[in-house]
């Protein structure tokens, strides 16, 4: 069994919060105009947005986290590891991608589309080991994360087409997903005191 360092739990905590603060803090810079129930976080990070490089930053931040996640993750299966650390990547291309100040853009939507589903399947890429497992890494609770962030995934698609609640259905996946490495993070560390391994700091 393998067991991942003491600063994954930093790594993968701060995606969530730095996330969850860019756009909150984005979104208060945009002031009244920008509705957060209605309206995508890529609008955020938009050119000529009042948030745009709040928004920026946090994506930035949020790639960075997720690679260096993956990297330590090392209880989790390869393919999974890379999977999230595609996601990481596809956070840093939004960056050098931004959605424009008006209109859609089929690159930027490539790259959220292709970031999205690369976290929605790492759970289940990540199992690694039966019941001996961490509880994070066994197949039960892996498919029934990535089955939330699908359905997630299709309200919020569901949402876009009638031009509805997209901010509420993104928010909720985004957070899901910026929060299960964290998750699975806890879970190998508290398996490994189980064990009676210390890990690496």
């Amino acid at each position: 069994m393998r067991f991942v360092p003491r600063w994954v739990l930093l790594s993968s905590g701060c995606a969530p919060v730095l996330l969850i603060a860019g756009w909150t803090g984005a979104a208060y810079a945009e002031g009244a105009s920008y509705d957060p129930v209605t309206q995508t976080i890529s609008v955020l990070g938009s050119y000529g947005a009042a948030g745009f490089w709040v928004m920026t930053a946090a994506f930035l931040a949020l790639g960075v986290c997720h690679l260096l996640t993956a990297w330590g993750l090392r209880a989790a299966a390869t393919a999974g590891r890379v999977a999230l650390g595609g996601g990481g990547l596809a956070a840093l291309v939004l960056v050098v991608l931004p959605a424009p100040s008006s209109g859609g853009s089929l690159r930027h939507g490539a790259v959220v589309v292709v970031g999205f589903t690369l976290l929605a399947v790492w759970p289940v890429l990540a199992v690694d080991g039966g019941p001996a497992a961490p509880w994070a890494l066994r197949l039960a609770p892996s498919i029934v994360v990535t089955a939330l962030m699908a359905a997630g995934g299709v309200w919020f698609l569901i949402e876009m087409r009638r031009h509805g609640d997209a901010g509420v259905a993104e928010r909720v996946v985004t957070s899901l997903q910026s929060l299960w490495p964290f998750v699975v993070a806890a879970s190998c560390l508290r398996h490994a005191r189980r064990q009676g391994v210390n890990p690496a700091a």
